[in-house]
Parts: C-alpha cells; sequence; structure tokens
C-alpha cells in the first residue's frame, strides 16, 4: 500500500524529468519483498527533486506571470492602504481597447470594459508608485516607477534596468525624498523612429530596442545652455519632429526644453522653470502648463501668455472635437481644486464641478477613450468618466 501510494506522488509531480521516471520503471520491475527496501530512498529523491526544482524558481529573472492583486472588481478598488493625497497619475488606452491607470500608492489598474484588474509589486511591479504608462509599436506596455522601468508584454511583467549606466542609489541630494529619487520614471515618449525615450530623475534616457544610452551625452547634441534635463514630467514630439521635454520640480525647473535634432535649447516665458503637461491642438499649437505662473502657447514662431480666462488650471487634454480640458487651480497644501473643471472650444468655456458629479479633488490626468468618453484622474485615488452627458464614480 505504501509502494503504492508513493507511486502515485511520483507521477504527480509534473517536475519528474527522464531520470525520475527510470528510477520508477526499474522500481516497479522489482520484486514485491525488495520494493519496501527501496520505498524510503524513493521518498528521498522525490523531495530531492522537489526541492532542487524549489531553487531553480528563486533564481529564475525578474519577472512574473500576470496574477493580479484583485481581479473583477467594478470600480477600483485601493487594497495598499493609499492617503487622501495620493492620485491617478497616469492613463493610457491600449490598442486592444484596455484602459491603463498608473497611482502613486496603488500600483497600476487594467479596465476592460466592465472591470478592473489591480497590479501591484506582489505582481511584478517594482513599486506601486507609477508616474508613467506607454504602449510601444509592439503592444508592450511600459511602466515608469518610483524605482525604475517595467515592461507588460502581454504575458508577463518584467524589469528593465538600464544597464550600465543607469542611476546611482545614493540619493544625497536633498531635493530627492520616497516620492522622488534619481530611479524615478517620470515620463516616456516613443518618437516616430521607434526610439523611447525615458524622462527620470537623473536625466533623459533612450532605448533603441537594443540598448540604453545617456541622451546629453550621444555625440552629436549641442548643449551649449549646459542643460540637464533631470525631473523631466512629461515629452512631446511635434509634427515637425522636434522633440519637447517639460522640466519639473528641483533639481528639473529647467524650463521648456526642445531638441530640433541638433540642438537642446531651454525657454522661460514665463519665468517658471516647473512645467506640468505639453499638448498640442488641432492646428498644431503647443500648450504649456506652469507650475506657478499659468499657461502659454507657441504657434511655431513665438510664444504667447493664455490670458483668456482666470482661475482655471492647467490644459491636460486635447480631445478629438480639438476641445481644450483644463484642470482646476491647485489650492496650496492641501488635495482640492478651485471651480472643477472647464472645456474650451476656442470661443467658450464650460465648467464642470461638484453640482454635475465630479468630486471636488485636485485632477492629475484626463484621457479620452475611442469611444469619446473623458476619463477623469484625482486626488484620493479618484476616477470619473464623463460620457458627454453625467459623470460616473469609478473608484471607491
Amino acid at each position: 500500500m505504501v509502494a503504492v501510494e508513493t507511486i502515485k506522488l511520483f507521477r504527480n509531480y509534473e517536475y519528474a524529468d527522464s531520470m525520475s521516471n527510470r528510477i520508477l520503471i526499474n522500481f516497479l520491475s522489482m520484486n514485491k519483498q525488495f520494493q519496501h527496501k527501496y520505498i524510503f530512498n524513493l521518498m528521498g529523491i522525490v523531495f530531492l527533486v522537489a526541492s532542487c526544482n524549489g531553487q531553480v524558481k528563486t533564481d529564475l529573472p525578474k519577472s512574473t506571470e500576470l496574477i493580479a492583486t484583485s481581479v473583477g472588481q467594478p470600480k477600483m478598488v485601493k487594497t495598499q492602504g493609499s492617503s487622501e493625497g495620493d492620485n491617478v497619475y497616469c492613463s493610457l488606452q491600449d490598442k486592444a481597447g484596455n484602459l491603463w491607470f498608473g497611482t502613486t500608492g496603488e500600483g497600476l489598474y487594467r479596465f476592460n470594459g466592465s472591470s478592473f484588474t489591480q497590479f501591484t509589486v506582489k505582481d511584478g511591479l517594482n513599486s506601486n508608485t507609477v508616474y508613467s504608462v506607454l504602449e510601444d509599436t509592439s503592444g508592450n506596455i511600459w511602466i515608469g516607477t518610483l524605482d525604475g522601468i517595467c515592461r507588460f508584454d502581454g504575458k508577463k511583467i518584467s524589469r528593465v534596468p538600464i544597464t550600465g549606466i543607469f542611476f546611482s542609489t545614493n540619493n544625497s541630494n536633498n531635493y530627492y525624498s520616497a516620492q522622488s529619487t534619481k530611479n524615478t520614471v517620470w515620463s516616456m515618449l516613443q518618437d516616430k523612429s521607434g526610439k523611447i525615450w525615458f524622462g527620470t530623475g537623473d536625466g533623459v534616457y533612450c532605448y533603441n530596442g537594443k540598448s540604453f544610452s545617456r541622451f546629453l551625452q550621444n555625440d552629436g547634441v549641442v548643449n551649449k545652455e549646459n542643460l540637464h534635463l533631470k525631473m523631466i514630467d512629461c515629452m512631446l514630439e511635434d509634427r515637425s519632429g522636434n522633440i519637447w521635454f517639460a522640466s519639473g520640480m528641483p533639481p528639473g525647473e529647467e524650463g521648456i526644453c526642445r531638441f530640433d535634432g541638433k540642438t537642446i535649447s531651454s525657454f522661460k516665458p514665463t519665468g517658471d522653470g516647473w512645467i506640468r503637461y505639453i499638448k498640442e491642438d488641432k492646428n498644431g499649437n503647443l500648450w504649456f502648463s506652469c507650475r506657478n505662473h499659468g499657461n502659454f502657447l507657441y504657434d511655431g514662431k513665438k510664444f504667447t501668455i493664455f490670458t483668456e480666462k482666470t482661475g482655471i488650471g492647467n490644459p491636460m487634454l486635447v480631445d478629438k472635437n480639438g476641445n481644450i480640458w483644463f484642470n482646476g487651480e491647485e489650492k496650496q497644501s492641501t488635495v482640492v481644486s478651485v471651480g472643477g473643471i472647464w472645456r474650451y472650444d476656442g470661443k467658450t468655456f464650460t465648467n464642470f464641478n461638484t453640482n454635475d458629479g465630479m468630486s471636488n479633488y485636485f485632477v492629475w490626468t484626463m484621457l479620452e477613450d475611442r469611444n469619446g468618453n473623458i476619463w477623469i484622474g484625482t486626488r484620493n485615488t479618484g476616477l470619473y468618466k464623463y460620457d458627454g452627458k453625467n459623470f460616473t464614480n469609478f473608484s471607491e
């Protein structure tokens, strides 16, 4: 009876290799009087194989099969204990139609149109703070976090180190903190040539599909102003192929920087070095949002301060109809905004606020999906959808 149970046990191990099978065949060919003699040796072999198998698993590359923290929730459920000050920071719709939302405390969410799936450190992310998300031309989802880069290839999440030249672990600069390190990937962009750009706390890096390089150290880049391109909040490639960088909080604060294919240069039309967003409208004008001194736009020749309306926040989205969406002004040292959000059609402004079903939490990201719905990510890890008539809360 013991021998029969041992045979069953052996057969049930998926990792039994050809040598194990030969041992089993020899065991079965033995006379019954010898089977009991070798039964405990066989048991030892089984557990030895199991032990070795476990050791191999611990040495696997740093990737994980896509087994989510929470699956099938109709709303974004918070599981990581994030605070009121945390937010939905970035958003993306992929080629398959899924919506992705990166947060500053709850990791990454994917919405398939009916339910949300949450991915955290437990599922392969290197941090639950996600500042940027990008789908490349091959369909890979790149995830920029507080602690570097991850990539989802449709099956697993893998950590992607920038080998050899990546960030120093010595964050001695007093501007770096638990929320902002040299390893932080604030922004990502894939240009028309297929190259992927990463705006990090330690400068801008480029990936050509095989290797990484530090942008400002590439041969041929003219940098007469000695720019550092640290803390780049966002990047954009315009219709003419120029790459624009929005320099963020210290140690950034270099204003708007433009690379024309040869020279990198900086502009500060309002005197504000901290730029949050760059958007291109249907006419090719570029809209820039300052942290402290309003907004301005560039028509290809000159910069103009936007003074059409006071009391609005930053331009965050240009929708398919050409409307420009603004968030509200941010109250200092609070998590709320002033006056709700605004839609500008080029002539008039339409305001949406708590009376329309929006919250009063400060807005960090806006996304228009392929059906024309506007998704709005806020502080307190809030998410709202505007379908053209009504606002729906998709967070708990």
